[in-house]
């Protein structure tokens, strides 16, 4: 991928794991479209200032689209390939679909400042969208899910990132940005608990302690991994960069998962295999403990097509 002029991305989408994340879902007021538009550039030129501001404490971020709001936002322009969230069912197996305009994203290794940062951006959002929903996230010992597992052990390396992540080719003036899947699983850890510790891996296809992913052999066909590690016809693997935290109480608790893809055909694979199966009764036996309480879709563009369009 030639770099050499590609649109300033958000920082936030590519970067590294952080101890704590604010997710903010924002809808829009009507008839306010232009002032969102402005307000929208400059929330994300103060989220890229702020990653030099506190870079002691690795601040990022990003702002998304929703894909029923774009064209309402940006009627000139849209993403080739955007389109809302792919709700489907199963069985007992649901990926519902909940829209919201905007997903402001943010993460930080210092819970003051992410706090600070949030308000600061509702406040310059002020009067242009309201705050429907608000979740905490947070790094649960060395980076697994509250399932115990090792979480984002398949993502992207280095440079690999960005190539996974970020729009290159195709849709040029939307290049530099990316196509954000967000979902917020709730878990059933009283029932997951319950279960043999080797269950619990033949489930997920890797080892708890020490995260020792199974022989492909010896993977079950229902392994989390299994459903979600996928190939095209040449066999190249579908990647998904994913930037998911923990998040929640003791009330409710799970994962925050948020895929950020050049395309949204890995991400709608990856979720077909989960909840559909293979086609012979294989689906992901993990949705057995968790369930998914929203799916929204959305596209982060750069920092470049937002100035743009914002002025």
């Amino acid at each position: 991928m030639d770099n050499q002029d590609m649109p300033r991305e958000q920082l936030g989408v590519c970067a590294e794991g952080n101890l704590h994340s604010v997710y903010l879902m924002f809808n829009a007021v009507d008839g306010e479209e232009a002032a969102l538009r402005a307000c929208v550039a400059s929330v994300a030129q103060y989220i890229y200032e702020l990653s030099d501001q506190y870079a002691d404490s690795a601040f990022n971020g990003f702002i998304a689209i929703g894909a029923n709001y774009w064209d309402t936002l940006y009627p000139e322009a849209r993403p080739a390939l955007l389109k809302p969230f792919p709700a489907m069912e199963a069985g007992s197996r649901e990926a519902p679909a909940i829209e919201f305009d905007l997903f402001v994203h943010l993460r930080c290794d210092r819970f003051d400042i992410l706090h600070l940062v949030a308000n600061e951006v509702a406040q310059m959002l002020e009067d242009l969208v309201e705050l429907v929903d608000e979740e905490r996230g947070f790094r649960f010992m060395d980076s697994r899910d509250l399932t115990g597992f090792v979480d984002g052990t398949e993502n992207p390396r280095g440079r690999h990132r960005q190539e996974v992540a970020l729009v290159a080719e195709g849709d040029p003036l939307f290049r530099g940005g990316s196509y954000v899947h967000v979902q917020k699983f709730a878990h059933d850890l009283g029932k997951w608990h319950r279960l043999a510790v080797k269950r619990q891996e033949d489930i997920i296809g890797r080892t708890k302690l020490d995260n020792i992913e199974y022989a492909s052999a010896d993977k079950p066909l229902t392994s989390h991994i299994k459903r979600v590690n996928l190939k095209d016809g040449d066999g190249n693997s579908l990647e998904i960069l994913r930037q998911s935290m923990p998040f929640g109480s003791v009330k409710q608790q799970g994962l925050m998962f948020i895929s950020v893809c050049h395309t949204p055909r890995h991400f709608e694979l990856m979720l077909q295999s989960m909840i559909q199966g293979d086609g012979a009764g294989n689906h992901d036996h993990l949705l057995h403990f968790t369930k998914a309480m929203t799916g929204s879709s959305f596209f982060a563009p750069s920092l470049d097509f937002m100035a743009s369009y914002g002025a």
